[in-house]
């Protein structure tokens, strides 16, 4: 009795047209994959509506943007996980520990755009890269937009989760 024999057996190009990994515009010199996530138009869209990428926003604007999330986001963890979360002054240390790390991480923002960073690549999900990130000066306008948006969402933050009660009483 014959088998059925499988034609992608025999002929490895049907197994290759199969795949679903392919090097980065075809080109396998490039050192970057396309996969059904990176290469996916959702994923494009996304990647491509944040603040580092969008396109149209200044330097100022995109630091500003994404320094008033960081600073609103990282206040939770240091009020309500850190040592003094128990006490009446949890959400100030918090507040305290936030404005903290947004120094710091102003800081390194601003040793990195010295430090002669690297040109931005062209990927697949964004053929775009702004110009903002191509020079030590757009880094530094980045990095002080940064600073000032980290310091206005964590005191949000802060006078939000401190004034709780308040805020309440006038929905309430």
């Amino acid at each position: 009795m014959a088998q059925a024999v499988d034609a992608s057996k025999n002929n490895p190009s049907d197994a290759r047209n199969r795949e679903v990994v392919f090097p980065e515009w075809r080109d396998p010199q490039r050192g970057n994959l396309e996969t059904p996530i990176s290469a996916s138009p959702l994923t494009k869209w996304y990647i491509n509506n944040l603040p580092a990428y969008r396109p149209g926003l200044t330097t100022f604007r995109r630091g500003l943007e994404i320094g008033m999330a960081h600073g609103y986001w990282i206040f939770g963890p240091f009020a309500k996980l850190g040592p003094l979360r128990d006490t009446d002054n949890a959400n100030l240390a918090g507040l305290l520990g936030t404005l903290g790390l947004i120094v710091i991480a102003t800081a390194s923002l601003s040793l990195y755009a010295n430090s002669n960073p690297p040109q931005p690549h062209v990927t697949v999900t964004t053929p775009n890269p702004p110009d903002a990130f191509k020079s030590g000066e757009g880094w530094n306008n980045f990095a002080s937009a940064f600073l000032i948006g980290g310091i206005g969402g964590a005191v949000v933050a802060y006078l939000l989760t401190s004034n709780l009660g308040s805020i309440q009483g006038l929905f309430g």
